[in-house]
């Protein structure tokens, strides 16, 4: 048993320890029941229950969610438009998301799959400094994709 200050009271009966805990006006809590034997602490039980949401809420705070950010184009993208998507791309990266980048073909333009694959790997290319590619490109249906990721600083 560990008293409100942290000292150690030893090993105790339950009947003394819970006459100790009501002497000092508050609670005896099991803090390790797995241990053998249990480990009891004296303390302000709605106190200790406060710490413990408030190191939650803290923690999730602390967490950041990556999210996955998706930039569509056409094979026969231009070069401007594909410069303004680039710079899309890398923002998302730059804020430590990941970029789903997308080329969908339409009608007969599943035949031309390397000029979407071109588009890709120019993307690739323009974003080696700060992605790394988490897939590779991939034909799913009329769409090819490709995962970057942002490189660990």
């Amino acid at each position: 048993m560990v008293s409100a200050e942290g000292e150690q009271l030893g090993i105790l009966p339950i009947t003394d320890a819970l006459r100790i805990a009501q002497e000092r006006e508050l609670d005896l809590v099991e803090v390790a029941p797995e241990a053998v034997p249990p480990v009891c602490r004296i303390m302000d039980f709605g106190k200790f229950k406060y710490q413990q949401s408030r190191r939650a809420k803290d923690a999730r705070k602390k967490q950041t969610v990556i999210q996955v950010k998706e930039v569509k184009m056409g094979p026969k993208t231009d070069e401007h438009d594909f410069q303004f998507k680039a710079r899309h791309v890398r923002r998302f990266l730059e804020d430590g998301n990941k970029a789903k980048v997308t080329v969908r073909f339409r009608g007969r333009e599943m035949v031309h799959t390397e000029l979407g694959r071109r588009l890709l790997d120019r993307m690739t290319q323009q974003m080696s400094d700060i992605a790394s590619i988490e897939s590779h490109a991939k034909l799913e249906g009329r769409n090819m994709v490709m995962i970057l990721t942002p490189k660990q600083r």
